[in-house]
């Protein structure tokens, strides 16, 4: 006897403490879905209610029962949304959950409400109205994303700055040319959003476990209840697909890689070394120990938030890649990497529209930084192509030569007397002057999508008519 009580302790020591009652505890503790999936309770009531109301509709359950079940869920509803409702973990998940309350308000009628029905078809319907849901939110926060950008994009349409390749100065653009390198990327990102609720835009219920169901339902009419296009089209694939959480948490990387690098300018952006910009007190932090800090730690924060949106779709792909047709235990693992990526992805968006809107542009140092590093040597080339008849290839070198010798002479090429200019192309005359300023540069880039502040302002007005 005394060996039985060793060898329990022993076991239970081997359990942990906190499953002191052994396997089953641990069985409970992983099966169980209800600590996040409680996030679902809306669309779970919403499409038992459409699913109850169908059911009655094709003699399958009575009017009466229907009655009951929908005014016991509206219950249940305003219970939980109340702050009313006890969730139970012995009830695994959220379905369960809602199922049994409404067993205690209504009574046997509540049993019929799983007629033709499975969990599986269920989680899938609740899974794909949230995450609709989901996107339609973050199109409307990416419109106003944009809508921030269009702002700055007119406000600075003359704004001169230096544009960047390899984050070395390459050529003058205005800011409002770079705002607008912004919308378009933005523009990308809730195209995708609209393309994948369209993809999404199917109603799963009705699929039942993976084969349908043998009673007369009529599952065009829940999709409809439901706001879905229409019901999706073989069993099998319904219950087993995610691919709409996927899809989701890729528009989401994707957005968040756009965000991080908008973070990533601001940051540099706001360094005291470049100093094209300064957020708001709204936006910073100060130092612990060194009072002349402002740290831009709204903007860090959403580059970093970008490696969690990253990480959850790893970890949903990863989820995905080797379960058989049709359901699998592991797609309870699905709700939280797309429930933190999306809380993730709105804070940034939202965050980023803040410091869009707040931010304080010093256009006098960027227009100071706009003439460094010889950003207007292409025009120079361009000017002795169109003007003095150069082959590119040969004003590209005239130009390298007249580069090395302002930079030899600690100078800009437009401080160079025209005589040192004639000595390296005697086709050079006085009137080059004209194009080395930074204003004329980014006033002559007037092809399509160019940085003239003619051709932003066309582009901007663009935006605004199909934003």
């Amino acid at each position: 006897m005394a060996e039985s009580n060793t060898d329990t302790k022993s076991s239970n020591q081997m359990w942990g403490g906190r499953f002191a009652s052994g396997p089953d505890a641990i069985m409970e503790e992983i099966n169980a879905s209800i600590g996040f999936d409680k996030k679902l309770f809306a669309q779970d009531i919403r499409g038992s209610v459409a699913h109850a109301t169908m059911l009655a509709h094709q003699g399958i359950i009575s009017s009466d029962d229907k009655d009951k079940i929908v005014h016991g869920l509206n219950t249940i509803l305003s219970e939980i949304e109340g702050g009313n409702f006890e969730f139970s973990r012995r009830l695994e998940d959220i379905h369960m959950n809602i199922e049994a309350r409404l067993a205690t308000l209504i009574g046997p009628a509540a049993g019929r409400l799983h007629t033709a029905r499975s969990r599986n078809d269920q989680v899938a319907l609740d899974f794909r109205l949230w995450v609709k849901e989901e996107l339609e939110k973050t199109e409307k926060m990416l419109t106003g994303l944009i809508a921030a950008f269009l702002d700055r994009a007119e406000e600075h349409a003359e704004s001169v700055m230096p544009g960047f390749t390899h984050l070395q100065t390459a050529q003058p653009v205005t800011f409002g040319h770079h705002c607008m390198a912004y919308v378009e990327m933005f523009g990308r990102d809730r195209s995708r959003v609209r393309h994948a609720i369209e993809h999404l835009d199917e109603s799963p219920i009705g699929a039942a476990a993976l084969a349908g169901t043998g009673y007369p339902i009529d599952r065009h009419m829940t999709a409809k209840a439901l706001g879905f296009r229409e019901p999706t089209r073989n069993s099998i694939d319904t219950v087993s697909d995610r691919d709409f959480a996927i899809e989701f948490l890729s528009i989401a990387a994707i957005t968040g890689m756009h965000l991080s690098r908008l973070a990533e300018e601001i940051v540099i952006w706001s360094t005291p070394q470049f100093g094209f910009v300064r957020l708001s007190d709204a936006f910073s932090t100060g130092s612990s120990i060194m009072p002349q800090k402002k740290n831009p730690d709204a903007a860090e924060l959403v580059r970093a938030k970008t490696g969690r949106i990253n990480g959850s779709l790893v970890a949903l792909l990863t989820i995905m890649k080797g379960l058989p047709l049709a359901y699998s235990k592991d797609m309870q693992e699905d709700k939280e990497q797309v429930f933190d990526a999306a809380e993730s992805l709105e804070l940034a968006i939202a965050a980023m529209t803040g410091m869009v809107r707040d931010l304080t542009v010093n256009t006098a140092r960027m227009k100071a930084a706009a003439g460094s590093g010889f950003s207007t040597a292409t025009d120079l080339a361009d000017w002795l192509v169109r003007e003095a008849g150069l082959p590119f290839r040969d004003a590209h070198h005239v130009t390298g030569r007249a580069v090395a010798l302002a930079e030899s002479k600690g100078c800009g090429l437009a401080e160079l007397p025209l005589a040192d200019l004639q000595a390296i192309h005697s086709a050079i005359t006085d009137k080059v002057y004209d194009v080395l300023t930074v204003e004329a540069s980014v006033a002559s880039r007037k092809s399509f999508g160019g940085t003239a502040p003619s051709e932003v302002r066309r582009q901007i007005a663009f935006w605004r008519a199909r934003n």
